[in-house]
């Protein structure tokens, strides 16, 4: 059989279309025997089609998936992006982000990761990247891994929470005697990040140059309010305590019971237990954040 001479005029042409390689565009058109639209068809299946010049467009839309090894001791989280929340509805997509995050519970290392992290990993008999960009081809948007989380624990309980429609999660690692109450707090724990997006445990966990942007503001504030000079730098302070005071979580109210400070209920959760309880880290993904 005579293999269909293709011109550089049509690979260009199917290049513009599909984004994919040279070489790739003109082996498809010989296999199409011409036939653009068919060439179209098995670049996508192969996953060759558009992943490079979706590149640059917006993976905003997605889910997040939850994986648990041995109960409260070893739970990964995962984020994967789309384009469309269509597309991130689809068994293809929900299957692919499932499939993704069982290999991270097993294969990522412990802590809080971008996507990369996978990356090279075997899985579906290649790699990540080969395998989301095969996907990505097949549905015609660009598609990512966007984090891992996945925290270990053998001194207290690893909790989760996952909203209703995959768009947020939460993971948190607390230390303490183990048992039931631990467990409930730790639960509670996490819907409360899910719902007041705390920035970190304590203070300390706060970036500083967002303490120091967050000061610069206050000051603006206070000269354009035309406060006396020797009471400015009082109330600037206080505008910043304030503002790490509702961006820590153990300075926050709790959602459940706004009387009751997060550090309250660790406190009553560590006398209950007879042991010191430490709410040592969590991670938060929302669909399309930062």
């Amino acid at each position: 059989m005579t293999t269909k001479a293709v011109s550089p005029k049509e690979i260009s042409e199917l290049r513009a279309r599909t984004g994919a390689g040279m070489m790739d565009c003109k082996a498809a058109l010989e296999e199409a025997g011409g036939d653009m639209d068919r060439a179209v068809d098995i670049l996508r299946k192969k996953g060759q089609a558009k992943a490079e010049k979706r590149a640059g467009r917006s993976a905003s839309q997605g889910l997040v998936v939850i994986a648990s090894g041995a109960e409260g001791a070893d739970v990964t989280m995962l984020e994967l992006n789309c384009e469309t929340d269509f597309v991130a509805r689809t068994d293809e997509f929900v299957a692919l982000a499932r499939d993704l995050a069982m290999l991270a519970r097993q294969e990522a290392p412990v802590g809080n990761h971008g996507g990369s992290v996978l990356d090279g990993l075997a899985f579906r008999g290649l790699t990540v990247t080969e395998v989301v960009k095969q996907v990505s081809g097949k549905t015609g948007e660009a598609m990512a891994v966007k984090r891992v989380a996945r925290f270990q624990q053998n001194a207290g309980t690893v909790q989760s929470y996952l909203h209703h429609n995959g768009q947020v999660g939460v993971l948190i690692d607390v230390a303490g005697p183990g048992g039931d109450a631990l467990v409930a707090l730790a639960r509670d724990l996490a819907l409360h990040v899910a719902s007041a997006d705390p920035v970190g445990v304590s203070e300390a966990d706060i970036p500083p140059d967002q303490v120091e942007r967050e000061r610069r503001i206050a000051e603006e504030q206070v000269a354009a309010e035309g406060k006396p000079e020797n009471i400015r730098a009082k109330i600037v302070e206080g505008k910043v305590r304030k503002f790490i005071a509702e961006r820590t979580l153990m300075s926050q109210p709790f959602v459940k019971d706004e009387n009751r400070k997060i550090s309250d209920l660790v406190a009553q959760a560590a006398k209950d237990l007879g042991g010191p309880v430490t709410v040592r880290r969590f991670a938060r993904f929302k669909v399309g954040e930062a």
